[in-house]
């Protein structure tokens, strides 16, 4: 279920906000938000756990209430804001729903997508590649991913 919209207009801090929440409800903390026209159309955390489902990620549940918004699958002229480099399959779901920019703060090195890995747009077979902009607010991502993976070790 997608996080409720507080009222922050910054979509990058509504996706943090969001990570925040996942990590209190002990999921990996990733947010994101999907914009158009200035207007937020959602807000959603990690919640692969709480929904006992592996696609349950902040990217897909934020894509799919924004969808649910519009009333169309494909959220033309639309930006997604994440805490988290995607992973392959949040990258392709991006592609599908066909959202114009996507920004990014920490890189994922391991699992990502985009920027790593099977680099998802840059594949001949990749039908849409959105604008992306990596590396916004990237130590407060990394931050947050340390003290959460760090208090689970102890």
């Amino acid at each position: 279920m997608p996080t409720a919209i507080p009222p922050d207009p910054d979509p990058l801090s509504l996706a943090f906000a969001a990570a925040r929440r996942a990590a209190a409800e002990g999921e990996v903390p990733v947010g994101a938000a999907v914009t158009r026209g200035g207007s937020v159309l959602a807000v959603a955390h990690n919640r692969p756990r709480a929904l006992n489902d592996p696609t349950a990620h902040a990217e897909i549940l934020a894509i799919r209430a924004a969808c649910a918004a519009i009333g169309d699958a494909r959220l033309i002229d639309c930006d997604l804001y994440v805490t988290l480099e995607p992973c392959p399959m949040c990258a392709g779901a991006i592609s599908f729903a066909r959202i114009r920019r996507l920004y990014f703060a920490a890189p994922d090195p391991k699992g990502g997508g985009v920027e790593h890995g099977p680099r998802v747009f840059n594949q001949p077979t990749c039908h849409h590649a959105p604008e992306v902009y990596g590396g916004l607010r990237e130590a407060e991502a990394a931050g947050l991913l340390r003290a959460f993976f760090g208090s689970r070790r102890r």
